[in-house]
């Protein structure tokens, strides 16, 4: 069996694959459908949104767990805004196409963040102060993603 080397093979392609098609056909014949993405096979690829919540963006897929800042009451559903919603090859991201889309969520449990230990100091004053703070977390279950 002969194995086909590029000019670029062994070289990171800046997404953390070194490996090319090529190489792969080589050395292992047939390409397995999940590892060359198509057309024919987009479809099985799990539906994913990007949602919004305490001023930051998470990817998120049906089952995931995630921390977000405190949103409620702890097993009560929520309701979250989608930024994008990618479901095999079709992907929703303008304000119009994701009028109907939700994301769905189920509060688990309040939780704390990290804590973040501060101290300041003024020269040649005796004046110190010693502070803390721990952040209010809410960590969620995605129940369900809705292209609307």
């Amino acid at each position: 069996m002969t194995t086909f080397w590029p000019a670029r093979a062994g070289r990171d392609d800046g997404r953390g694959r070194s490996e090319t098609v090529c190489e792969l056909k080589a050395t292992h014949g047939a390409l397995d459908q999940s590892v060359v993405p198509s057309a024919g096979n987009a479809r099985l690829r799990p539906m994913y949104a990007v949602i919004a919540t305490g001023g930051k963006q998470y990817r998120v897929e049906e089952g995931q767990r995630i921390l977000v800042e405190r949103l409620g009451a702890v097993d009560s559903e929520v309701e979250l805004k989608p930024v994008m919603v990618v479901d095999g090859a079709d992907v929703l991201a303008t304000p119009k196409k994701l009028t109907g889309a939700s994301v769905s969520a189920r509060i688990v449990a309040d939780v704390k963040g990290p804590k973040i230990r501060g101290f300041t100091y003024k020269n040649k004053s005796n004046q110190r102060r010693r502070w803390g703070h721990r952040q209010h977390l809410a960590e969620i279950e995605i129940t369900g993603i809705t292209r609307g």
